[in-house]
C-alpha cells in the first residue's frame, strides 16, 4: 500500500505526478491557508507532509500525528519547523537548499537596484500624471556603481550576491559567523569585516541570515544608527531579521537614506509605518519567485519526501541522526 503524504499548498501538476507514482497524495490545491487545527486534522493519518514556510510543524502538531515519518519544506529556510521536536519523533525534514540562490540573488539585487534609483517613486509620479518634462535635479537617485556593498551572511546566497557585485566594480565586504575560505574571498573580491565596520563603512548593507533566535533584530535602531545618512538597507532574507519599528523609525527621521524589503516581521501584516514612506521599496515575499525556480522547489521538496518514505536517504535532510538512530 502506497504512503499517504499531503501537500499543504497549491504546486505544480508536475509535482502531484512525480508524487502520485509513489505515494497517495492529497493536495490542497486551492491554496486556502490552513489553520493549525486544520493542518493537524488533515495530517493525522498522514505519512508525509510536502509544506511551506507559512506551515507551523511542532510539538503539538506532531504528537497529534503520530505515523507522519517526514515533513519536507517548499524554501530554504526552515525557522517553521521545530526540528528539535522532529527529531525527537523520528522524523525526518527536508528543505530545498540550492535551487533558489540565484533567483534570490537576483531579487536582492533588484530591491537595491529599485531603491537607489527611486523606481517606485518615479513610477508612482507618471501614472499620476505629474510628469510634465525633464529637469537637471529631477528624481536624484545613488550610484550603486563603485560603491561599497556590504554584505551580512556569508553563505550560498550571500556569495551569489557578491559575485554579481563585480559587474558593478563594487567594493564588498561582509561580515558572518566565520570567514569563508580564502580561495572564495579572492573569487569574490570580499573582505571580512566586523559588524559594526561594515555597517559604518557601506553605501549598500544587504542581510541574509537564517532567522533565528539569535539573529532577531540583528539590525535595529543602535545598528542603524552605526551606517551613513546616504546608505540604503536590503532585506530580503526573513522578517523578523530587522527591527521594522526601528527602520520605520530610521527612514522617518534621515537616519539612512532608504531600504528595499521582501520580507517583514510578521508578515503579511506590515509595520503600518512601511505604507506612509516614499523612500522605501515594497515586496511580498517574492525572493525565489520565478517559474523555472518555484517549480524546481517544489519537485525538489517531492523528491525529498519520496526518498524519506521509500526508504532512501533524503538529498537535503536537517536532521540526519533520525536516519542514524
Amino acid at each position: 500500500m502506497k504512503p499517504k503524504v499531503f501537500v499543504t499548498r497549491e504546486v505544480f501538476d508536475e509535482t502531484l505526478d512525480y508524487l502520485a507514482q509513489y505515494c497517495e497524495v492529497e493536495s490542497n490545491q486551492q491554496d486556502m491557508p490552513l489553520t493549525a487545527e486544520a493542518l493537524a486534522q488533515r495530517l493525522a493519518e498522514k505519512d508525509g507532509v510536502v509544506c511551506c514556510l507559512t506551515d507551523r510543524i511542532d510539538a503539538g502538531l506532531l504528537e497529534r500525528c503520530p505515523r507522519l515519518g517526514i515533513v519536507a519544506n517548499i524554501a530554504v529556510g526552515y525557522n517553521n519547523i521545530d526540528i528539535a521536536a522532529c527529531t525527537a519523533r523520528g522524523v525526518m525534514a527536508t528543505n530545498t537548499p540550492g535551487v533558489l540562490d540565484d533567483s534570490t540573488a537576483d531579487l536582492a539585487w533588484a530591491l537595491m537596484l529599485g531603491t537607489a534609483r527611486r523606481l517606485t517613486e518615479v513610477e508612482s509620479y507618471i501614472r499620476a500624471g505629474e510628469w510634465t518634462g525633464w529637469r537637471l535635479k529631477q528624481w536624484l537617485g545613488v550610484d550603486v556603481h563603485h560603491a561599497t556593498l556590504g554584505i551580512i551572511g556569508m553563505g550560498r546566497i550571500g556569495q551569489v550576491i557578491a559575485r554579481r557585485a563585480s559587474g558593478f566594480e563594487m567594493k564588498v565586504l561582509y561580515c558572518n559567523r566565520r570567514p569563508v575560505a580564502n580561495e572564495i574571498e579572492r573569487r569574490l573580491s570580499a573582505t571580512h569585516v566586523s559588524k559594526d565596520e561594515l555597517l559604518a563603512q557601506s553605501d549598500f548593507v544587504i542581510l541574509q541570515v537564517p532567522y533565528s533566535p539569535e539573529t532577531h533584530h540583528l539590525i535595529g535602531a543602535a545598528e542603524l544608527k552605526k551606517m551613513k545618512p546616504t546608505a540604503i538597507l536590503i532585506n530580503s532574507t526573513r522578517g523578523g531579521v530587522v527591527d521594522d519599528a526601528a527602520l520605520v523609525a530610521a527612514l522617518r527621521d534621515g537616519t539612512i537614506r532608504g531600504a528595499g524589503l521582501d520580507v517583514f516581521e510578521n508578515e503579511p501584516r506590515l509595520h503600518p509605518g512601511f505604507l506612509e514612506l516614499k523612500n522605501i521599496v515594497l515586496a511580498p515575499h517574492i525572493g525565489s519567485s520565478t517559474e523555472a525556480t518555484r517549480r524546481a522547489m517544489a519537485m525538489t521538496a517531492a523528491k525529498n519526501l519520496v526518498a524519506g518514505l521509500t526508504g532512501g536517504m533524503p538529498s537535503n535532510l536537517l536532521n540526519p541522526e533520525v536516519k542514524e538512530a
